[in-house]
Parts: C-alpha cells; structure tokens; sequence
C-alpha cells in the first residue's frame, strides 16, 4: 500500500506527495483501525530494517518493546479513540536485528473514503537532540553577538558626546545641547533668558604650538577648558568647538552677556605655567543670542546662532586681543548672503562652473587603492576653487541639492567607467558618491541611480552611496525603504561621519548598510586621546560584529594608519594617502598606446 494521498490531488500532485512521504526525515507508518501496519516508507525501513513485505499486516504493538506495548495498547490507543491524536511521547522501536531505536512518537486518528485510519509519525530522538544543540548554540550565539553590539553602543553613547583631551562637550555635544535650548519650552535662567552662544577663539594659540610643541598646547587647552567650566554659571554648557575654539552656551538675559564675556576673558588671562615658561592667554569672544520677538528668530537654528557668533567674534579679534563682541543687525547677514550664493550656484550649475575631484580609499592591510570618493568643487568666477563646506549646506536647505546630486553622481559614474577604458591603475575601481537628506527623501531616486550606471554600463556593486547619520535619521523609516530600495538596485551602502549622532544607533542594525565610516573629529584625536581611541575601536568592533567593513576618515600621519591598523580598521581615507585631486591629477592619461 503507497502513502496516503492528499485529498483531491492529481496523479502528478499524487506522485509527489509519495516522494515526500517516502524520503521525509522522520519515519512514517500507516495503520487500520485494527492496529495492523498498512504502510511503511523508506525511512522507517532505512532506521529499522524491516522492508515493507515484513511490515505490513503486522500488529504496531509488535514493533514495541514489551513495556512500550503496554503504553501504546492501554494508553495512546484509547487517547485515539477519545480524541483522535496522541502527543509526542518517547518510545523505543524493534528493528529487524533486534536492536532498539529511541524514537518521539505521535498519531493521529482519521476518517478517510476507505475507512479509519491511524497515522504514526517516529522522529529520531538522537537526532532531535542534536538538533535542539544545534538550535541553543545557535541562539547563543545570536545572544552573544547582541551583547557585542549592545556593549558597543553603550560605550560610544558614553563617549561619543565629549572632546577627550578637555572632557568637555565637543562639536556634536554642543549642536544637541543648543538644539535641546532652543526647541525648550524654558530655559535654566530667569525669565528674560535667552539662549545665548559665546564663541571663543584662542589668540596666538598657534605660537604657543610652534615654540613649545603640541604636548604643551594641549596641557594649555585642557587648563583653559578648567577654567572656563568653573567661570561660566551652574547651568551653562561648556565645549571644545574645534582647535583651540571652545563655546558657552547659556541662558542669559541679553543685558547679561557682556558681564559674562568679561568674566571669562578674566578666567583665561589668568598667567599659566607651561614647560618652564609663563604663559598670559588671551583670547576673543564673540556673543548671539536668540531674541525673543526679533522678526528672523522663530526659526532660530544652532547653526545660525553658532555662525552669528563666529562672525561676532571675528570682529572682536579685529579690534585687538581679549576684547569680546555682539553679534549686530549690520553685520553680513548670513540669510542675505545664502540667497546670493544660491542665485551664484543655479548660474554655476547652467554654465558648467562645478568640478568633481576624487579621493583615494585605501585597503589598510595593503595601502592599494580600493576606491575613490567623488567630492564636489565649485570653480567660482572671484572666489576661487570653493570646497563644498562652501555651498553644500545652502543647495541642501533649499532643495537645490537634488540637481547638484543628480550631476555628481553622473559624473562619477562616468569618470570611472573612462577610467575603466583607458586601462592602468585606475580600472576596477569602486566610486563612492554621497546623498544628502532630500536626496534620500526623493521619490523614484533608486530607478534614477540605476538607470544612470544603465546608461554608462557601470555594475552597480562598483558604486558606493554614502549617507551621514544626520540624513538617516531625519526619516528613519523614509530612509530604511529608500536604502532598501538602493540595494535591491545592487549598489553598496555606507553610513558616512558615523559617531556624531547616538540616536542612529538604535535603527543602524534595520538600515541594509555595508560600510561605516567613522567621522574624522574622532581619528584626529585617536593617537592623543584615550577617548578617541576607544571610540574608534568600539566603532570598529560595532561596523565588524554587524557585517560591514569599518572605514575611517581624515587620516593624516602616520601614526594614526598604524593605530587603525592595529584596531582592525579595514579601509583608510585621508591627506596622508592624497589630497581630493581632478581625475587626470589623481591618475594621469597614460601614453598613447600603453594600457
């Protein structure tokens, strides 16, 4: 007797449920209701050795030791009848020699055209078991590498917010604090507070450098950090901006301000004694508050405050040494002059005024050439070659940036596919370009990106689109279909300055990645900061235990490579390995005739 077919099947549906039945991995036996073996398949014959001929017309009980006889007539045959199925129990089965097979026994009671019928399914207890390791190491494992990531995250969400030579906070740290002030339904100060930004510029920190060396100036930067934190008020926020240009953040009323500057260009004219060699620093202050009522402060940003400031404290410096200065209604207005510069850009987009120069990416083990990153220049009229710290923010926030995308992008491509045909070191390799936050929010951006390397001919695992935190995180969900999108299309994906947002960190395992970059603020202090150091490798170990290559941005000695190296990062990028350069700079034609 063959396998019992399923109902209303065909002869092929037929032919194939017997195949199945017969080489399924567990063992199966169909009884009459009188308890006689009906059929066997091939399984139970494998384990057991009684052939089908032997099998069949025997009574079940027989192929039990005596003990799991008495179980199956007196127990599981009258849980049959009562409800029609027997539960997985553990019972041994006779094989032809006489041995004994630990089996997981269960059976269902059917009606079927010819009469009831008991079904009987043997599972190999052995292999169940082994299976059942399989599964725990498994999710052990699974268990373990969550705890990688999770000890991880939590050590970057500890550090990723504070300079580690000061302790204070850094760039990222501040731009949360003044986002967190201005988004705050109240501040710390009294009730006519703003917030307020004064900007802080060391004058002639570069001397005390060159004369004394970089160790004395960072033993200077952390005293001075010292003493601005004990100045500043109780509920003021303390950072190392960049360099030796540290900012307070407070809630002051505006007639406050200058006290305050005074105080603190008190606190860092204190004499400080440095490498045998009296010091007197001073420095120049610039001060923007968010005024309430003020028609172009509703939409105050820490951009805009931080930008007024720098511009505020220029003009202080200008006036001579420890002097400090408000940011006034006469000074270049940073709205008025962005409108200029994106009129200037729409021109420079028609008339062909923009470059793109590529950056080399090195493997780390090797120092070969993995790749370059397509970085966008502005050729401008009397301003000279304009780096994209220039312009970019501005395309950005008014949606200009699509069509600079979208120019870049098809530039790339088909730089790299010329490349491709001139042969030498610059063929095979990968081109990184990046997409901003509107970029990734655009409709039909994934059917725009393959049909340009469609039409230049480029594999699309040879193109690598980076996206910064900041951009992941506007959207999350946005930009989790968008990328998937992408990578249905087959390109790479990579999360660029990664460590300036914490809260990414939460969605970096849903997002499809394949790279992580990490931000150039944390490899710039990497060989002078614990902090930075342990940043960086925790960065690493997060990009590894999830999968992805780890690359590392702004490298640019030698010591820093090497303690990359040494943490395992996979690709480098950075002055030390060349400078962003046109193509034919980067990689010369080759003479006529070689390739």
């Amino acid at each position: 007797m063959n396998a019992p077919a399923p109902a209303g099947s065909t002869t092929a549906t037929g032919r194939d449920f017997e195949e199945l039945w017969q080489n399924a991995p567990s063992a199966h036996l169909l009884l009459g209701d009188d308890g006689l073996v009906q059929a066997v398949n091939a399984t139970f014959t494998a384990w057991t050795g009684h052939t089908p001929a032997a099998a069949l017309g025997t009574p079940f009980a027989q192929l039990l030791p005596a003990g799991d006889r008495i179980l199956w007539t007196t127990r599981c045959v009258a849980q049959l009848t009562a409800t029609g199925r027997v539960a997985e129990v553990s019972v041994q089965v006779r094989g032809a020699d006489g041995a004994r097979h630990p089996v997981l026994m269960s059976a269902s009671r059917v009606t079927t055209a010819a009469g009831p019928e008991v079904r009987i399914t043997l599972v190999d207890a052995q292999q169940r078991r082994r299976y059942e390791q399989e599964l725990l190491s498994a999710r052990r494992s699974a268990e373990e590498r969550a705890a990688q990531i999770a000890e991880a995250e939590a050590g970057l969400q500890a550090l990723v917010h504070r300079d580690s030579l000061t302790g204070l906070l850094n760039r990222p740290g501040l731009r949360r604090a003044l986002n967190t002030r201005l988004t705050a339904p109240g501040g710390t100060g009294p009730d006519d507070a703003v917030p307020t930004v004064l900007f802080i510029d060391l004058d002639g920190f570069k001397t005390v450098n060159d004369d004394l060396g970089h160790a004395v100036g960072d033993q200077l930067l952390q005293v001075l950090g010292a003493r601005l934190t004990a100045a500043a008020r109780a509920g003021a926020a303390v950072a190392r901006f960049a360099g030796d240009e540290f900012v307070v953040l407070d809630d002051l009323p505006p007639s406050a301000a200058p006290a305050v500057a005074e105080r603190l260009l008190a606190a860092l004219a204190e004499p400080v004694e440095l490498a045998g060699v009296e010091v007197v620093p001073t420095a120049s202050i610039g001060i923007a508050a968010a005024l309430p009522g003020a028609p172009d402060e509703a939409g105050a940003t820490a951009e805009l405050l931080l930008r007024r400031a720098d511009t505020a404290m220029y003009r202080a410096k200008a006036q001579g040494r420890g002097r400090w200065a408000a940011h006034q209604p006469g000074d270049s207005d940073p709205a008025t002059d962005r409108l200029t510069l994106l009129e200037q850009l729409r021109v420079a987009l028609r008339d062909g005024e923009l470059r793109v120069h590529y950056q080399p990416r090195v493997h780390a083990a090797t120092g070969r050439t993995a790749g370059v990153e397509a970085l966008v220049r502005w050729q401008h009229p009397t301003r000279g070659l304009l780096p994209p710290s220039a312009f970019i923010d501005a395309a950005e926030d008014s949606g200009l940036i699509r069509e600079l995308g979208a120019w870049v992008l098809q530039e790339a491509v088909e730089q790299v596919v010329r490349w491709d045909r001139a042969g030498g070191d610059a063929a095979g390799l990968h081109v990184s370009v990046n997409l901003s936050a509107r970029q990734l929010a655009e409709t039909g951006l994934a059917d725009r990106v393959a049909g340009v390397l469609a039409r230049a001919g480029l594999p699309a695992a040879r193109l690598v689109l980076e996206i910064t935190e900041t951009a992941l995180m506007s959207s999350p969900e946005l930009a989790l279909r968008t990328l998937e999108q992408l990578g249905a299309v087959g390109v790479d994906l990579a999360v660029d300055d990664f460590g300036t947002g914490y809260s990414s960190f939460t969605y970096l395992k849903q997002f499809p990645v394949d790279e992580l970059k990490i931000d150039r603020s944390f490899v710039a202090g990497l060989t002078t900061g614990v902090g930075d150091r342990a940043i960086v490798a925790s960065c690493v170990h997060l990009a590894h235990a999830m999968g992805m290559i780890a690359v590392a941005e702004g490298v640019e000695t030698a010591e820093q490579r090497d303690a990359l190296v040494e943490l395992g990062c996979d690709q480098l990028q950075g002055y030390l390995f060349d400078r962003p350069q046109p193509a034919d700079v980067l990689f010369p034609p080759l003479p006529v005739g070689v390739a």
